[in-house]
């Protein structure tokens, strides 16, 4: 019931927007930049609702409870690649003409082959920022609901196709725009009724963590993935009928579905790659990545993926070919800076409060459904019940508003891009690609969805960032040094990838630099493109092309 409540209003509204959109779409601009007529105000509270995604509503405040106050310097950098693109890309992106990324690539170099990459580009980042949005519609519904996992994640999928195949660009603008504000209030109200209801004891507990070492109650902890537990002592644990068993020193495999009951005062199993939330490293305000004990360097890989991954995702970049000229460009991606930093005062509330009340979700692997878990843990009333039924409403809209941008991008590059079709041929994409989504969301569940949305960032970082930056302010870059340098990389990023997932363990730097392979990936792809275009020589009209990104056009009529 608490699901259904929760889910129904924001499914049902985000289905009306879409079918009030199918009158405004006709032509292929329509579908993917809303013909540019959508305003700076209601544009950035669209680039808003769509930028924070699951990552953002559950995310953070999950990988604070997992590993400190340093998981903060996420949405630092999620924000500050606003002001980068700000200064750097806004404008000159809306006055390119273009109507998705791949399109400036060509535009930009005269290049169809380029336009191809580019394109190839925006699928593979699309679908590591949309399986996690679908993994994680599936965990909060199962976690609020008591439902299956795919039912979620089907949903989802279902949702965001309908609407956007209906609607396209202009459905999907007014429904991220209304769910940024929702978002907004659902995540803000039921922060502050925690601070207020949890008592004077817990909020000091929450500024000054304790290291969680033993039970301080008889706690349930439900393994919705696989675990590893690592016991220092002989500890007895129940499964929920009752029936006991002694876990023996050392490391015990958990399966995922199975639920174990530790008693009061018991010791806590370690996990084996992280530590206890509360402890020393908790309150440290860098990141540990990889647990490689660098935290420095680690934190600083984090915010190089971040803000320059942030100028180069292809759902955020064609918001500003909405926008009627340049400068209502900047100003929607001012104003978003504005209403992330709003958003973003949040996440730590949920996060510190999480710690201390609900510090054994580490133990399974949980962390991510901290914030939806958290309100029946202060109070067993109607209260508990309704703000339960406002942050998985957010959730659940967070989880559409992103979805429906990245949709919106695999339907332009696969029907506009690749293969070049009509407004018909576009929406149809849309259901085909949710499907293709959908499934591979649903084997997805034991992944982590930080480290997914976070190699994304990193792809757009080491990719598009480079592209866009000397596409728009480098006369002489070649299409040779584009594609040279996209392609350096696209595959230095997988690379990293493939060996934190499947190669051998590392510590030390190799482990920062092979699960956070920015710091160095990101430079190379910007040497390879100055090099390889030093050695080649950009089409004689590459000035003339600069000039037209960079001269402010006419100011566009008052609507």
């Amino acid at each position: 019931m608490t699901a259904l409540l929760a889910v129904s209003p924001v499914v049902l509204l985000t289905l009306f927007v879409g079918l009030r959109g199918i009158s405004a779409t006709r032509t292929t601009s329509e579908f993917l930049v809303a013909s540019r007529g959508i305003t700076p105000l209601v544009n950035a509270a669209a680039v808003s609702g769509e930028y924070l995604s699951a990552a953002s509503f559950l995310g953070v405040a999950g990988m604070m409870v997992r590993d400190g106050v340093g998981a903060l310097w996420y949405p630092v950098g999620f924000t500050a690649g606003y002001v980068a693109m700000l200064s750097l890309v806004a404008a000159p992106m809306r006055r390119s003409g273009a109507l998705t990324v791949p399109d400036f690539a060509e535009t930009r170099l005269g290049s169809p082959a380029l336009r191809r990459l580019s394109a190839m580009v925006v699928l593979v980042i699309a679908v590591l920022y949309l399986v996690p949005q679908f993994r994680t519609a599936g965990l909060v519904l199962s976690v609020v609901g008591d439902v299956s996992y795919w039912v979620g994640v089907v949903i989802a999928g279902g949702v965001i196709s309908t609407t956007l195949a209906l609607g396209g660009m202009r459905a999907a603008t007014y429904v991220q725009a209304f769910q940024f504000c929702l978002k907004l209030v659902l995540f803000a109200v039921p922060a502050v009724w925690l601070v207020v209801t949890v008592g004077a004891q817990t909020r000091q507990e929450a500024v000054d963590p304790v290291e969680f070492t033993r039970f301080e109650e008889r706690t349930r902890v439900e393994f919705r993935v696989g675990a590893t537990l690592r016991v220092r002592r002989p500890t007895e644990v129940r499964s929920p009928d009752g029936s006991a068993r002694v876990l023996r020193t050392g490391e015990h495999h958990v399966e995922a579905g199975q639920v174990l009951v530790f008693p009061e005062g018991a010791e806590v199993p370690t996990v084996p790659g992280t530590a206890p939330p509360g402890g020393e490293h908790w309150g440290r305000p860098l990141l540990n990545v990889a647990d490689a004990g660098h935290p420095l360097f680690g934190t600083w890989a984090v915010l190089v993926a971040t803000v320059c991954g942030t100028m180069g995702l292809p759902h955020v970049l064609v918001r500003f070919h909405t926008s009627p000229d340049g400068r209502a460009a900047r100003r929607t991606a001012a104003l978003t800076v504005v209403l992330l930093s709003l958003f973003y005062l949040f996440p730590g509330v949920y996060g510190a409060l999480g710690r201390v009340l609900l510090p054994e979700l580490y133990l399974s692997g949980g962390t991510d459904t901290v914030v939806v878990a958290l309100p029946t843990q202060v109070d067993t009333g109607w209260s508990a019940t309704l703000f339960t039924v406002l942050v998985t409403g957010g959730a659940f809209a967070a989880f559409l508003a992103t979805s429906l941008g990245l949709l919106l991008v695999v339907s332009g590059a696969l029907s506009h891009d690749l293969l070049p079709g009509g407004v018909t041929r576009l929406r149809g994409t849309a259901p085909l690609a949710a499907a293709v989504v959908v499934l591979l969301a649903l084997p997805a569940v034991f992944l982590d969805t930080n480290i997914l949305v976070t190699w994304a960032f990193t792809i757009a970082a080491a990719t598009f960032c480079p592209l866009l930056v000397l596409g728009i302010w480098w006369s002489e870059l070649t299409v040779a040094g584009a594609v040279s340098g996209m392609s350096v990389g696209l595959f230095g990023s997988s690379a990293g990838m493939a060996v934190t997932l499947f190669g051998p363990p590392l510590d030390g730097w190799k482990a920062v630099l092979t699960a956070q392979p920015a710091p160095w990936v990101v430079p190379l792809s910007f040497v390879t493109m100055l090099l390889v275009s030093v050695r080649t020589r950009a089409p004689g009209w590459a000035r003339t092309e600069m000039l037209r990104l960079h001269l402010d056009e006419p100011a566009a009529p008052a609507r």
